[in-house]
């Protein structure tokens, strides 16, 4: 049995039953219908001039794209990847990569921007995601998924690599036979994001006809990374598969392993062992990349959103109900945020900053929250 979570919309409220038999939405024979609310996903309540958002959750525009260096806004309408925050205690620096200029860092009060000794094999990749990790000892680590080139690359924060992950070749070993025949026939590997959790990594290849999360086993300080037997979803509309798998997250409390499904429309969680346990869905539309999880919400950037005129969507969510949805290109004048690619989400001081990434055309913004 599986079950699909209902997302909750705060504010006017239409209830109605949904049917799950049309495409982005799959069903249980046991549970064809359930009851939804949600408000009309085409009418967000309006924000005033200049902000975006509801409620408490309303944002302003602080930095745009010329607050990165110089060598990082020459190839900006090339982004295509997204950020990792480093949350212990009193840091808060964020990191993204862009091909052609390599690693970038942004100060944890957000004011500051530079460029990070970048790997000369890293420097041209798209690195398609980011993620941060810390070692027994505490020593942190980024993980990077390679997606053109079919690597997983972990560096030091001060980007050093110290580990690359190629590809699984013919006779790597899965516990999945769909997975060993792909492999073995000498198909691709493109990996789309990459999480840990544990002493595994997490790979998202949502980008090839697989569309597996494949693991890895990590020893130490990424001394030695190796591919695991553990394989679970895969390409198709059935519970626990993807149509494709973006974006891969550990949940707050590391319990479950969380999969942006983009077309679907859905969040996808599962145990870390590879049991699925539920979909949330989104408005109809919203083509979800990855999602973060920060202060109680869940940020989720949309490449598209229910209607595409507006640009696209970044949802914060709050126990699986949407309670704000800010639209950069509609209500900043963002105008090259047709397609978001990436959000994430920290905190300085008592303010909440959303930090977005754009996607053809590449483009880069720093939201402020509206404190009323």
């Amino acid at each position: 049995m599986f079950r699909i979570v209902p997302l909750v919309f705060a504010a006017a409220l239409l209830v109605a039953p949904l049917s799950f038999a049309h495409p982005g939405h799959r069903h249980d024979k046991d549970a064809s219908t359930i009851t939804l609310a949600q408000a009309d996903a085409n009418a967000p309540a309006k924000s005033s001039p200049g902000v975006t958002g509801q409620g408490d959750l309303k944002f302003k525009l602080l930095y745009k794209s010329d607050h990165l260096p110089a060598e990082a806004v020459a190839v900006l309408t090339k982004a295509h990847g997204g950020f990792a925050v480093d949350r212990r205690g009193d840091r808060g620096e964020v990191y993204f990569a862009l091909p052609g200029a390599g690693i970038i860092e942004i100060s944890r009060d957000l004011k500051k921007t530079k460029m990070v000794r970048t790997a000369a094999v890293m420097k041209d990749t798209n690195l398609h995601n980011a993620a941060i990790w810390y070692a027994g000892d505490g020593s942190p680590y980024l993980v990077f998924p390679g997606n053109d080139v079919g690597k997983v690359f972990t560096t030091t924060l001060e980007g050093t690599l110290v580990n690359t992950l190629d590809a699984p070749i013919a006779d790597t070993e899965f516990g999945v036979d769909t997975v060993n025949a792909y492999f073995d026939a000498g198909e691709k590997f493109v990996p789309t994001d990459v999480t840990k959790l544990g002493n595994l990594y997490y790979v998202a290849t949502g980008y090839s006809k697989l569309d597996y999360v494949l693991t890895a086993n990590v020893e130490g300080n990424a001394a030695s990374v190796t591919w695991n037997k553990l394989a679970f979803g895969g390409k198709g509309d059935g519970p626990g598969q993807f149509g494709t798998g973006h974006g891969i997250t550990p949940s707050p409390d590391g319990k479950q392993i969380t999969v942006a499904d983009r077309p679907n429309a859905q969040i996808d969680r599962f145990t870390p062992e590879g049991a699925y346990v539920d979909t949330v869905s989104l408005p109809a539309g919203s083509l979800a990349c990855d999602i973060d999880y920060t202060e109680g919400l869940a940020v989720i950037g949309c490449l598209d959103g229910p209607d595409k005129s507006k640009g696209a969507p970044i949802y914060l969510l709050k126990d699986d109900a949407i309670v704000s949805t800010l639209m950069p290109k509609e209500d900043l004048g963002l105008e090259n945020f047709v397609h978001v690619h990436n959000a994430t989400m920290t905190k300085v001081g008592d303010k909440l900053y959303v930090i977005a990434q754009a996607w053809n055309p590449g483009d880069f913004a720093i939201l402020e929250q509206v404190k009323e």
